[in-house]
């Protein structure tokens, strides 16, 4: 049991294994939160609530002459809009009287074992084993505007989440111009927030800011969650790090426009409210119509950053992302797009399959340019028939050969775009997305097309079962490559057009329920330029996603940093490219390329025909070494040892595994110093009694002059290790423990 209703109290208690979570109705009707933290046991926390009158911040009718009671300061579980509270609201409407007004109410609660669900969007799934829920029925007693407040608890993750119900019960036509899916009141504190910024070639970067007087927003309207913010933060104590302090990490199942705001009042209270970005959204509800938020998550851990990690990437192994792949093991890659980009044949194809093959790689997909007029990014793109100019006898020949080869076949599909030099779009223009009487706004020479309709995803998705029906296809990489903007359906009138981008998303989602239901046995890769559509949402249709489309690791070192905060390794694309690099030109050492594609789903992006015989040899020890060591880093505890916008001299990380008999740490070198001094690392999870081999690579090449073979747990976490030397740029080093009673063997 993880829920608590105290009906006379009227109070409501969520516990976790480490977190208590309460709110109360107030005589008001009112529905307050009162705290979110440490486990407290289930007596009230009203107390920490203190009214008093505060200028300017008004009273309720239902407060009578109690000047103290204010909607403006009273710590609320969903916030209404336009009567009184003047911080940031949870909803938004507009009345059938043009009135903004939404007063919100208890009514009623119901409590169940299991899970609630989302229609038509992705959520946390599990048995009545797995979590309770709770849901708290509210009204605004004057229009009779409805809504549901969901929750379930996840205890043994120290998770909660949140969804909403918004349901037109007025008897009149409401439009919906914003309706989030949590907002979290926090009363006292000296909080921070970390959130993840960024670009194409360069995703989720944290950035810690000191919470300020006043409102932060942290959102996309690019169509997609976007390269340039994440809907993943962090509310975070000054003074928490990796080990110690407060935090709670709040994520959006959800995948398009969303913001994430927080304000800091009069009173030093802090708000933060997450959802669909309100901004373009405008919502029409008919009477008797709902409409349902995404859902958002939110764990807390009262010991650092890492735990709250830790427990966010077993939630998302486990229960987000589903399907054959959701734990099974993933076949190393290889990718052709940086070997050949558009110019390639059959034979060329082939040719990096019979040599990818010989190393040990166990599946070849073949990127951009199979289809259509498609020899360079300004055409083809709608038309999903083979070019057999390229592919002769199309792609069940070349899929069949492949498999001979011992190799699976993979392909690369864009489907939500279109080029206007393409047979589809001369034949159906109004499919694209854009605006009667103007000019689109291009990106990457494509247009969108209108994942609102029914009868283009019907194209799509007959087009796209015709292709995979046709040859033994296991694997497809789907792939965005523009923002949304234009944002017009020629099917919705023009009160309805503000439901345009979160119609567009729910369209995306219905095609990929359809696509799984059909083939469960492929495994699917997300991607829109790299990690544009990086989000919890993304990772319930696709158990990974490709990181990034800057395949340099140094640069990676940074990206995959910051993504590790909330995705686990499982889901991370991270493939071995050429160097010099081809975004930027870097040179860097192959072993050191393998080991930062290793902290991901792992493969490889070049003509290994290319290599020299010795950096063969490394693609087949890679490979040999990943499959070793797969399970510790898919389904280990997974821990960030240094920061690499902190340490410029070297970036190490540590999987442990979850019964602590086995951990990896990987360490590279990102400045060499001249007569360089000793630097200590200090592993982590292990146990402090337990004895651990340890054996340490540098370069790929075990260290035989090791002093120490065998040490203690304890010795390990608190006097650490000397960090290997090395010479020369961006070299690394491989440090793998085994406990002494454990059953795996360490290399030889």
């Amino acid at each position: 049991m993880a829920v608590y209703v105290n009906q006379i109290q009227q109070l409501f208690t969520l516990e976790t294994k480490n977190s208590t979570y309460q709110m109360g109705v107030h005589p008001t009707g009112v529905l307050l939160h009162y705290y979110y933290g440490r486990k407290t046991g289930r007596e009230s926390l009203d107390y920490l609530y203190e009214c008093y009158d505060v200028g300017f911040s008004g009273n309720p009718d239902e407060a009578g002459t109690d000047r103290t009671f204010s909607l403006d300061t009273a710590p609320q579980e969903y916030s209404g809009s336009c009567v009184g509270d003047y911080r940031l609201n949870s909803i938004g409407v507009r009345n059938a009287d043009g009135t903004g007004a939404v007063d919100l109410r208890f009514i009623s609660y119901e409590q169940s074992k299991g899970k609630y669900g989302r229609k038509g969007m992705p959520a946390v799934y599990g048995s009545e084993k797995d979590a309770d829920s709770l849901v708290l029925h509210l009204k605004d007693k004057a229009t009779c505007l409805a809504v549901d407040l969901w929750y379930s608890v996840w205890e043994d993750y120290d998770l909660i989440t949140r969804a909403v119900t918004v349901r037109n019960e007025t008897g009149r036509t409401l439009h919906l111009t914003k309706a989030a899916s949590m907002l979290l009141d926090i009363l006292y504190g000296d909080w921070e927030i970390l959130h993840f910024h960024g670009r194409h070639c360069m995703e989720r970067q944290p950035e810690r800011v000191v919470l300020p007087h006043g409102r932060m927003a942290f959102e996309s309207n690019r169509g997609t969650s976007s390269h340039q913010h994440n809907p993943f933060v962090v509310l975070c104590d000054r003074r928490t790090q990796e080990d110690f302090g407060e935090c709670i990490g709040v994520g959006l199942l959800y995948s398009g426009n969303f913001s994430i705001q927080t304000e800091k009042d009069q009173l030093n209270r802090i708000r933060l409210v997450a959802g669909i970005q309100e901004k373009d959204f405008d919502f029409v509800l008919e009477p008797g119509e709902e409409f349902e938020t995404p859902e958002a998550v939110m764990v807390y851990s009262g010991d650092g950053f890492t735990p709250m990690s830790q427990k966010l990437h077993r939630l998302v192994r486990e229960h987000i992302c589903r399907g054959k792949y959701k734990l099974a093991r993933r076949p190393v890659l290889i990718n052709n797009w940086e070997a050949t980009y558009f110019d390639f044949n059959e034979e060329k194809i082939l040719d990096i399959a019979k040599g990818a093959a010989e190393l040990g790689v166990e599946m070849l997909v073949l990127d951009d340019g199979w289809f259509g007029k498609r020899d360079a990014d300004n055409s083809g793109l709608g038309d999903w028939i083979v070019n057999t100019g390229k592919l002769k006898g199309g792609l069940k020949p070349l899929a069949e050969k492949i498999n001979a080869l011992g190799l699976k076949f993979g392909l690369w599909f864009e489907p939500e775009m279109v080029s206007e030099d393409s047979d589809l779009y001369r034949a159906h223009p109004d499919w694209a997305v854009q605006i009667p009487g103007r000019k689109p706004c291009r990106g990457r020479f494509q247009l969108v097309l209108d994942m609102t309709r029914k009868d283009v995803r019907d194209y799509l998705f007959d087009m796209m079962c015709a292709v995979l029906d046709e040859a033994n296809i296991e694997y497809v990489k789907w792939d965005m490559n523009r923002s949304v903007c234009d944002a017009y359906s020629a099917l919705l009138p023009p009160e309805r057009q503000g439901e345009f981008y979160h119609r567009y998303v729910l369209g995306v989602y219905e095609l990929y329920e359809r696509l799984i239901a059909r083939y469960p046995d492929i495994l699917w890769e997300g991607c829109s330029g790299g990690g544009g559509r990086f989000d919890l949402g993304q990772l319930y249709y696709t158990p990974q996603i490709w990181c990034s489309d800057d395949t340099d690791a140094i640069e990676r070192l940074k990206i995959q940093y910051g993504t590790s905060f909330a995705y686990p390794i499982s889901t991370v694309g991270s493939h071995v490219s050429a160097s010099p690099n081809h975004q930027t030109g870097r040179s860097t050492p192959f072993e050191t390329r393998g080991i930062v594609a290793m902290a991901g789903t792992f493969g490889y992006e070049l003509d290994l025909n290319l290599l020299s015989d010795e950096e063969k040899g490394r693609v087949t020890g890679q490979i040999e070494r990943f499959k070793k060591y797969y399970d510790v880093i898919h389904f280990g505890d997974y821990y960030r040892l240094t920061d690499p916008f902190e340490n410029e001299l070297f970036t190490a990380w540590e999987y442990v595994s979850r019964d602590k008999g086995e951990a990896l740490v990987h360490i590279v070198s990102t400045h060499v110093l001249a007569n360089t001094p000793q630097f200590g690392l200090r592993f982590k999870g292990l146990q402090e009694e337990a004895q651990y081999e340890v054996q340490v690579w540098t370069d790929g090449k075990i260290v035989k002059n090791q002093k120490a073979k065998v040490l203690s747990g304890a010795v390990l976490m608190h006097a650490g290790i000397v960090v290997p030397a090395v010479w020369g740029d961006y070299k690394c080093s491989e440090i793998y423990l085994k406990r002494r009673d454990c059953a795996c063997e360490p290399e030889k």
